[in-house]
């Protein structure tokens, strides 16, 4: 016996429009299906996942293409992390792509699997730079948790890219066309500053 999708996404405080997108992505997760009325009916509840807490997925990312090689080296300490404390490694996402940026394709995909329960992540913002506990919330719903391993700072080369990503967006935004031109500018600037005061 299923439920309308509205009240399943009453239920879970999701907009309906969120739902329903979902499901037309079919990302939604529950299994539902669509009746010849067009009425979407979500079939079961996933209250109760029960997946294997002592199967890892790993997540490495970086920001840009030369820094490609780094990739390899998380994996190998991420590897090494999760035999120290017996897990048993399923899945390897690498990545290139800001920490900003929240159109991931290989990370979304990763977030959705359903055969590990454990996420396993150098540093926090090699995840996501901001909106971190907000992933931590999804993934608990699915009944997987994510394990930094590192809580250190992030290493400034990152800043700085995802300073600059951050720079020509609102550039792009405040200047129309000539925004990438007043962004190079902006940040020459302060790059130079920074190196002024760095000594």
């Amino acid at each position: 016996m299923g439920v309308k999708l509205s009240h399943w996404a009453r239920k879970h405080g999701i907009p309906y429009r969120t739902a329903w997108k979902w499901f037309k992505q079919g990302i939604l997760p529950a299994r539902a299906i669509q009746l010849p009325t067009g009425t979407i009916l979500v079939l079961e509840e996933e209250e109760e996942v029960r997946l294997p807490q002592d199967a890892a997925a790993i997540y490495t990312r970086v920001s840009v293409h030369e820094a490609r090689d780094d990739l390899e080296r998380q994996v190998q300490r991420l590897q090494d992390y999760a035999a120290a404390r017996g897990y048993r490694v399923v899945r390897v996402v690498k990545e290139v792509a800001s920490g900003l940026n929240d159109r991931r394709p290989r990370l979304e995909k990763l977030l959705l699997e359903k055969d590990y329960g454990v996420l396993l992540v150098e540093h926090r913002d090699r995840l996501t730079r901001f909106g971190f506990h907000y992933l931590e919330l999804l993934l608990h719903e699915q009944g997987k948790r994510v394990e930094v391993v590192n809580e250190a700072d992030t290493p400034r080369a990152d800043l700085i890219e995802d300073f600059v990503a951050v720079i020509y967006s609102f550039a792009a935004r405040l200047y129309g066309l000539r925004g990438k031109r007043k962004a190079r500018k902006i940040v020459s600037e302060l790059v130079d500053e920074t190196r002024e005061a760095n000594g």
